[in-house]
């Protein structure tokens, strides 16, 4: 058998794979961002260390959402500390920024 015969298979169960871990990474952090807006937490760690885990997973909409509720939330704490956290998501997800462009 070729190798090359299962290629499209092997392509299709990696994505299938990534749309799997983006999907479970919506669901374990809802009720992280939940509970951050709900109390209304000032505990910047906190809101931090969940930015950090949702930013690899934004490519997928629910996370996205999350990481946009959260940033606006944040403005209100840390203005400087949110605009970090857009100009990251803009030059890890925004293909203009990868390829330098305005």
């Amino acid at each position: 058998m070729n190798p090359w015969d299962t290629f499209p298979e092997a392509i299709i169960g990696l994505a299938r794979g990534v749309r799997d871990l983006q999907q479970q990474t919506a669901r374990q952090y809802k009720p992280v961002v939940d509970d951050i807006l709900r109390v209304r937490s000032r505990d910047t760690r906190r809101i931090e260390h969940t930015l950090d885990g949702l930013l690899d997973f934004c490519g997928h909409e629910d996370v996205l959402r999350m990481y946009k509720s959260l940033c606006r939330y944040y403005w209100g704490i840390d203005p400087a500390a949110t605009a970090d956290y857009i100009n990251a998501h803009r030059e890890y997800w925004d293909s203009d920024a990868q390829e330098g462009q305005p």
